[in-house]
């Protein structure tokens, strides 16, 4: 009898610890996966569901129709680096302390330069706190050192390059000396000669979403393409055959990168994951008009700039959410945000604690209200320095944008000599065609102070 009674105590227990397995894994379950795709130097409107009428991208536009698309959104930056510190940190690039784009890791000592800062709490290490698997694909551009790569930085497994681009067949460094392999999978540096980095990102996505398929897991899927060199591959070559050259070249890999998107939302669906993932797309600012991009390629339509530029075409991008049955499908967005946004969107989502303070809003109301007003009242962006006489800056109030020390990029390498304060009416005059500084010095005065008294709060906390 004591023997049955211990065996119905410990057939108790079994049961109770097989329970609480279960409860752990439907909790678990219970939060959505996350994959942010991030495009490099992709043009303002090169998506069909963005304006373009040259390209072939049913992938891109497929997350439009099942998602939200929005039509004002901003990159934190107008080149690289800035860019993705900002969107990984939820914070201004300046506040995560980051001014310009990383050195390779040669000139780092010497210029005093080492990325983003390892104390900035990133998306990965907000996720990973609750119980995500983490994860980033491609490229990473944030710092050489141990403790400012991606497994420094928040992330399980990284594979991808670590400097801003790769020739994606030899997955060779070659911008500037010394020319260096640049493949990584966390620490280890691999070697896959002649296979292209696209189809290698992809299949690494894949095999994460199926390895992870019963837990929460986070990709941080960031592209190469289509940053120079441009390399989509002959079968999309050839289907641009008639562009001209560069749009041939560009629209060649934006269709290559749509492809490989289209792969892994396949195989999402097939593992019926759909409804459990979140997807967050986004360039990381405009097209680039480099002579190693052919002196262009993309595609700003209406605005004004391109990368480096914070003029519209500069910093206004694509950007698509899609995580069905919870937000609306095939809706647009008018409503002004910018890349920090998705930080504090996927921590409400994830119910993720946000432990810092971040400059990005939560879009779900704007999301599930098209009414909702923008959460943001000003706007403040600057690169290249800390000090706004040698950087470039913007502030935005409603319609109103000042640039200061204004950038334009030209397609033939020669300067073009812009007005140190230009101020613009968006709602007038989204191609920036008229500087109103001159006729409205009121209203620059007024963006003049809130820019100055933005930097002076960033300077003193970041001590600079």
């Amino acid at each position: 009898m004591k023997i049955n009674k211990s065996l119905q105590f410990g057939n108790l227990i079994f049961l109770l610890f097989c329970q609480i397995c279960l409860f752990s894994q439907v909790q678990e379950k219970s939060k959505p996966n996350v994959i942010v795709i991030l495009t490099d130097d992709q043009g303002s409107i090169d998506t069909n569901a963005y304006g373009a009428t040259d390209l072939y991208t049913p992938n891109m536009d497929r997350l439009a129709k099942e998602g939200v698309r929005f039509t004002q959104f901003y990159a934190a930056a107008p080149v690289c680096s800035p860019s993705r510190a900002a969107l990984l940190s939820g914070k201004t690039n300046l506040r995560a302390g980051l001014e310009g784009n990383v050195p390779v890791p040669e000139y780092a000592d010497t210029r005093n330069r080492y990325g983003m800062p390892t104390e900035q709490i990133t998306m990965a290490e907000m996720l990973k706190e609750n119980g995500y698997y983490t994860a980033l694909i491609g490229k990473w551009h944030l710092g050489h050192r141990k403790e400012n790569l991606p497994n420094g930085q928040g992330f399980d497994y990284f594979f991808g390059h670590q400097r801003g681009c790769i020739d994606n067949y030899s997955h060779t460094f070659y911008w500037q000396g010394p020319n260096k392999h640049d493949l990584y999978r966390n620490s280890e540096e691999v070697y896959y000669p002649g296979e292209h980095f696209s189809d290698l990102m992809s299949e690494e996505v894949k095999q994460i979403i199926s390895d992870k398929k019963n837990e929460p897991f986070f990709i941080y899927w960031a592209f190469n393409a289509p940053h120079y060199p441009y390399q989509g591959t002959p079968k999309w070559m050839d289907y641009y055959k008639d562009l001209p050259t560069p749009r041939k070249e560009y629209a060649a890999f934006i269709s290559n990168t749509d492809e490989k998107i289209g792969a892994v939302l396949d195989h999402i669906d097939q593992l019926g994951l759909a409804e459990e993932t979140l997807i967050i797309f986004q360039s990381d600012h405009g097209h680039s008009l480099e002579e190693r991009a052919f002196w262009g390629g993309g595609n700003a339509g209406p605005y004004r700039g391109s990368k480096f530029s914070m003029f519209e075409g500069g910093i206004r991008v694509p950007a698509i959410i899609r995580f069905p049955g919870v937000i609306p499908a095939n809706e647009v967005r008018d409503q002004a945000c910018i890349a920090m946004d998705w930080f504090t969107t996927i921590a409400e989502l994830t119910q993720s604690k946000v432990t810092e303070k971040v400059d990005g809003k939560s879009l779900m109301p704007i999301i599930l209200d098209n009414k909702t007003a923008s959460k943001h009242n000003v706007f403040h962006w600057q690169t290249g320095s800390y000090d706004d006489n040698k950087a470039q800056w913007v502030v935005r109030k409603g319609p109103w944008k000042l640039i200061g020390n204004a950038r334009e990029p030209s397609p033939t390498g020669e300067k073009i000599n812009v007005d140190p304060l230009f101020l613009v009416n968006l709602d007038k005059d989204v191609a920036e065609q008229n500087n109103l500084a001159s006729s409205n010095p009121q209203k620059l005065n007024e963006l003049l102070g809130l820019h100055e008294s933005w930097l002076k709060s960033v300077r003193s906390e970041m001590k600079k």
